[in-house]
């Protein structure tokens, strides 16, 4: 009998491992992303090229070598990911590159990944970078060249470039090809619908003119 129940709890086990897993395995070697197709309906990932259309073009990209614009948003920064249009190889892999350009003291601001855990790395400059937990637990680290930093599946999370006089660099590998960025200030106070006012003054107890001034410099 105790045999039987250890089977069951194995099995069940197994079987939420497979339901937390971030993107579903490949049935094939490769699936190359159809840029050229236009779709009339939505699927969960992209349609394929015939495999046997594959070429080496599919699997590579430049994307990350070039520097991103840091002055386009108020913030300080810029990300460029790779995704299935500049490298179509990617389709089904369940990966994403980025590279992460931040200005003297730019911020990353805190943000989230629903759909994917994060590991980065610095390539040039000092950051200091950390996320919370659900217990509100800030884990936090500076981040000198060549070292690596972990930001857990859908935690908030940022990087903030501690040097007044050099840009920073980070690479980061995300585990979706779809990991979805969710910013919190802008979520809640620059959503395309408004959060009714009363419940932003609540939650940050905040005043209306606060409100009002918050909104309108994050462009809400």
């Amino acid at each position: 009998m105790r045999t039987i129940s250890s089977l069951f709890n194995l099995l069940i086990l197994v079987l939420l491992l497979g339901f937390t897993k971030p993107d579903p395995d490949s049935l094939q070697d490769f699936c190359i992303a159809d840029t050229a197709i236009t779709q009339s309906f939505f699927l969960n990932g992209v349609p394929c090229i015939n495999p046997r259309l594959a070429l080496s073009s599919h699997f590579v990209t430049s994307v990350l070598a070039r520097a991103g614009n840091t002055g386009a948003n108020p913030f300080g920064f810029n990300v460029t990911l790779t995704n299935t249009r500049n490298l179509p190889g990617l389709n089904t892999q369940g990966l994403t590159m980025g590279r992460i350009d931040i200005a003297t003291n730019g911020l990353v601001p805190p943000h989230s990944h629903p759909r994917a855990s994060e590991v980065t790395i610095l390539i040039r400059g000092t950051l200091l970078v950390g996320f919370i937990d659900t217990s509100n637990r800030l884990f936090s680290q500076q981040l000198r060249p060549g070292d690596s930093f972990v930001f857990p599946k859908g935690m908030i999370h940022f990087l903030f470039n501690l040097d007044s006089s050099s840009p920073a660099l980070a690479i980061s590998g995300l585990s979706s090809q779809n990991p979805g960025t969710q910013i919190s200030a802008l979520a809640t106070f620059a959503s395309k619908l408004p959060l009714p006012d009363d419940v932003v003054k609540k939650a940050f107890q905040i005043s209306g003119q606060d409100l009002a001034r918050i909104r309108k410099n994050l462009g809400g």
